[in-house]
């Protein structure tokens, strides 16, 4: 049985919750539920839950001020959350959990087996340490990401990240200092996560740091030479777009 705590100023969004908890039978005993951060602190403090659902955006604050405020993070996390692409996006860099509201039966499920299949506090706070970088520097281009391994997660700076590499269902990553991590995730995974932050498709299996490219020859789709000296051949049907990216005045 999971103790778990609820952290929402809405009342309806307590009700919400509680009533998957209960109705569906997840073995979860909701020990409080907080609409205000001193009072999330303080029951936390005294029922020492195994599971927080904490909701981002409390009134004028956030759950990130919350945490900012406990000492030792001995429980699992699931935010909560209304629709905010920002958001979204730093949760999938931390590779954290999050329920989008209104709280869907099947998502809710899956959070709590991720919680009782991979329970480990000492990753799911490296997890929060990038989820407060990333919400700390929004307007910097590099953010930290959790890169999933076979081994855990290792977190690295997206401005050290040269190319990535697909190998089936494997993504090879390469950074500055000829580092390589492999970590069990698809090229696709990264692609939608690096969009935004200068990173480019070449071809189908290299993903590249437009900030790395050395210089672009032209052929038939071209190739590019990145600073590290590894040569990728471009896509032809990837060419123009990445001429664009690369020279946008031009």
């Amino acid at each position: 049985m999971l103790k778990a705590i609820i952290v929402d100023d809405e009342q309806h969004c307590i009700d919400r919750l509680t009533d998957l908890l209960e109705y569906n039978g997840h073995e979860v005993e909701i020990m409080a539920c907080c609409k205000t951060i001193s009072e999330a602190k303080k029951q936390i403090s005294m029922l020492q839950p195994d599971v927080l659902f904490l909701d981002v955006q409390l009134g004028n604050v956030t759950g990130f001020d919350l945490l900012a405020q406990i000492d030792r993070l001995d429980f699992e996390l699931i935010f909560t959350t209304s629709y905010d692409r920002y958001a979204l996006k730093a949760f999938k860099f931390s590779a954290l959990d999050y329920l989008l509201k209104p709280i869907d039966r099947m998502d809710l499920m899956e959070a709590l087996k991720k919680v009782r299949d991979n329970r480990n506090l000492k990753e799911t706070a490296k997890k929060i340490d990038v989820l407060f970088h990333n919400f700390k520097d929004g307007a910097d281009p590099s953010k930290r990401v959790a890169i999933p391994t076979m081994d855990g997660f290792t977190m690295v700076d997206t401005g050290d990240v040269i190319r990535l590499q697909s190998d089936g269902n494997y993504t090879h990553i390469h950074t500055n200092g000829n580092k390589k991590i492999t970590a069990s995730r698809t090229l696709k995974y990264f692609e939608e996560m690096l969009e935004s932050n200068n990173f480019f498709r070449v071809h189908k299996s290299h993903l590249i740091n437009l900030s790395f490219v050395d210089n672009y020859a032209k052929g038939k789709g071209g190739y590019i030479t990145l600073t590290d000296g590894t040569k990728i051949e471009v896509a032809v049907r990837r060419k123009e777009e990445l001429i664009k990216r690369l020279a946008p005045n031009s």
